[in-house]
């Protein structure tokens, strides 16, 4: 929403009074807000702590959906959770390290621990699951190619670990060629430069659907 100068200039010139009314009462409709502003202002943890807590809970949380699902499908849709906790956590903190970290982390470990689920599912079946994967993964390697090259070497073994993840699943992998994601970019570490374009024009095309 875009202010007209009047109306900031309105705003501005209220009482401290009248501004804090304002806020408080702003403040109980955004709870994304709230939890911003108390992270900056009380809490005593920094954004290390709070992403090293949070990927015990992504390993040990990923696991046990992993465990309890059903079918692809089913854990696709049990994941939607933990991801919007990745995502919370990004939006408090800003944490852009962590965004990337912690989602290698979560489909790291739901793709070690799913496969006796891929071994009873048919390629249409997992269809649904795997497209979950290769968006995911898309998003890791664009989130990493706008970060400085320095910090490339730190997602080295989490990507690896992907690469070869997603290489040894036949039904997975052909989702991935389909979709021009080419494992070889996670295993050496080499995102292309004009990676955002790519990723534009794949979906431009109607793929990643």
């Amino acid at each position: 929403m875009k202010f007209s100068q009047e109306f900031k200039e309105a705003v501005l010139h209220l009482s401290e009074k009248e501004k804090d009314k304002l806020l408080i009462r702003l403040l109980k409709k955004d709870e994304n807000l709230v939890n911003r502003l108390y992270f900056e202002l009380i809490d005593d943890q920094t954004v290390d702590d709070h992403r090293l807590k949070l990927e015990k809970r992504v390993t040990e949380r990923a696991k046990e959906i992993t465990d309890y699902a059903k079918s692809l499908n089913h854990l696709k849709m049990l994941t939607r959770n933990l991801s919007g906790e990745i995502s919370e956590h990004v939006r408090v903190t800003k944490d852009k390290f962590g965004e990337v970290s912690l989602n290698l982390l979560m489909l790291n470990t739901l793709l070690k621990n799913s496969k006796l689920l891929f071994k009873k599912t048919t390629p249409l079946q997992a269809k649904k699951f795997n497209l979950y994967v290769v968006t995911r993964t898309y998003r890791i390697l664009l989130h990493i190619h706008k970060m400085h090259e320095d910090l490339y070497m730190e997602f080295e073994e989490g990507l690896n670990e992907l690469g070869n993840l997603i290489g040894d699943n036949a039904i997975l992998m052909s989702t991935a060629m389909q979709n021009g994601l080419d494992v070889n970019w996670l295993i050496q570490n080499d995102i292309p430069e004009d990676i955002e374009q790519y990723h534009k024009d794949l979906k431009t095309q109607g793929f990643l659907k």
